[in-house]
């Protein structure tokens, strides 16, 4: 192991124990208390199978996981564990990643706009990957951390993008001003960044910005840089209800480098998925505290119930469920109605979701959001304005041994291989995987 997470960083449960169960035991005790705030239950193993089934759709892929998407302590030790890299925004990031020992070379600070002093930060603390963009970034660089190995960020001509004057990367036509720039101002420059967001789920789209990082890769080295590196950005779905499963996704992205990055080119290949590791992992339960009931004989009203939540819940959440602890079931012939939830008055997310319908509630009344894991939880609690939620972690026995099984040295014959999966248990989702192909977690990249 590692030793970045331990059995004293979750809970650990046996097969077939729900996050659900989990939730519900934790509303049994918290209903004996006055101060009911809201927590996050998560499930650790959820994320190992999500990292196995990268690794074997993706295998030339190693990816570096966005800090900005969830930031909680046990997904960034996990992570750290089964080999992920990290894409860092900021100097609170970088320091919450180094906090528990991930080295300097599975850090990619990969906003491309950054502060000098952030910059600084990096480069006493030897962080080197970085992106950038545009000239004015390239000098912030050049002058606060000249061993800094640059990706230059592009976006694809023929890609529109839903702001263009917001989006981050280049036009292919600013590249070559920018390589030669990099070039006389001392700054090396190793490779290519994009990132298509929800535009990576069209295979034309991502064909198109892989094509246009090879024209952009064959530039660079025509004018002496070493360039070894391609980050092809986020936008793996983080739910198994999205139009294009991550096999489909992956399949494409395979074909695009197999044609403009043959393996044997010398080209390694990063990506960023955040939502795809997290979001299914994460439920969030969160009780009423306050209500208002707008009778339906009022004009324009359809008997609709606001009611406010505490801590509110990110924008357009999934819609919620009703949870009662165990001895409190629900009576089912109770009539449902029209509502709103809101979070804290003041508060920046204060409407939270209209037209749902639910139970009659009340004070005290709990509600549970699945697939809560992304964007959810802030790197800093200065960002929140509010107490943080409280995470739970859990993690199944199997997944705990796939994790100590496949830690980065192979079975030492077929035979050991096939021990280990009898030990894992062919009940488990990922045993096909783990048995057919082993999957090693890759080195830090520089």
């Amino acid at each position: 192991m590692n030793g970045y997470l331990n059995e004293s960083n979750f809970l650990m449960v046996e097969e077939g124990f729900t996050t659900r169960d989990l939730l519900e035991n934790l509303l049994g005790e918290l209903c004996q208390e006055s101060d009911q705030q809201a927590f996050f239950v998560a499930d650790l193993g959820d994320i190992v199978k999500k990292h196995l089934r990268f690794l074997k759709a993706l295998p030339r892929v190693k990816p570096y996981f966005p800090v900005k998407c969830n930031g909680s302590e046990g997904v960034i030790r996990l992570l750290a564990e089964i080999g992920a890299g990290f894409a860092c925004a900021n100097k609170a990031e970088i320091t919450r990643v180094q906090g528990i020992g991930v080295p300097a070379d599975r850090i990619f600070y990969s906003s491309p706009c950054k502060q000098v002093a952030h910059i600084r930060y990096a480069a006493t603390h030897g962080v080197r990957l970085m992106a950038f963009d545009n000239e004015v970034e390239l000098s912030k660089v050049a002058r606060s951390h000249p061993r800094a190995r640059m990706l230059l960020g592009i976006t694809a001509d023929s890609i529109p993008a839903a702001h263009p004057s917001m989006a981050f990367g280049t036009t292919l036509k600013s590249c070559r001003h920018l390589l030669e720039t990099a070039k006389e101002q001392a700054v090396e420059v190793v490779g290519i960044s994009f990132h298509l967001g929800s535009r990576g789920l069209e295979l034309q789209a991502l064909a198109q910005a892989v094509a246009t990082a090879q024209l952009v890769f064959d530039m660079g080295t025509e004018l002496g840089h070493r360039m070894h590196l391609l980050d092809i950005g986020g936008g793996f779905p983080g739910t198994e209800d999205t139009r294009a499963p991550l096999e489909e996704i992956a399949a494409g992205i395979n074909s695009a480098l197999d044609l403009y990055f043959p393996e044997g080119s010398g080209v390694d290949i990063i990506a960023r998925p955040g939502r795809y590791y997290v979001t299914s992992a994460f439920t969030l339960a969160v009780s009423i505290t306050a209500l208002e009931e707008i009778p339906v004989e009022q004009p324009g009203s359809d008997g609709r119930c606001d009611s406010r939540v505490c801590p509110p819940v990110s924008p357009s959440p999934p819609e919620p469920s009703p949870c009662s602890p165990p001895e409190e079931e629900p009576c089912p012939e109770h009539p449902w109605h029209s509502s709103s939830l809101r979070g804290p008055p003041g508060h920046a997310e204060d409407r939270i979701a209209d037209g749902l319908e639910l139970p009659q509630l009340h004070v005290g009344d709990w509600l549970v959001f699945g697939n809560m894991g992304a964007y959810t939880i802030p790197t800093s609690p200065l960002l929140t304005g509010g107490p943080q939620a409280q995470v739970t972690y859990a993690m199944s026995r199997m997944a705990w041994k796939a994790i100590q099984l496949f830690q980065g040295k192979p079975p030492q014959a077929e035979d050991d291989r096939e021990s280990l999966c009898t030990r894992l248990s062919c009940g488990w989702e990922m045993a096909e995987t783990l048995c057919v192909t082993p999957v090693f977690a890759p080195a830090g990249i520089i």
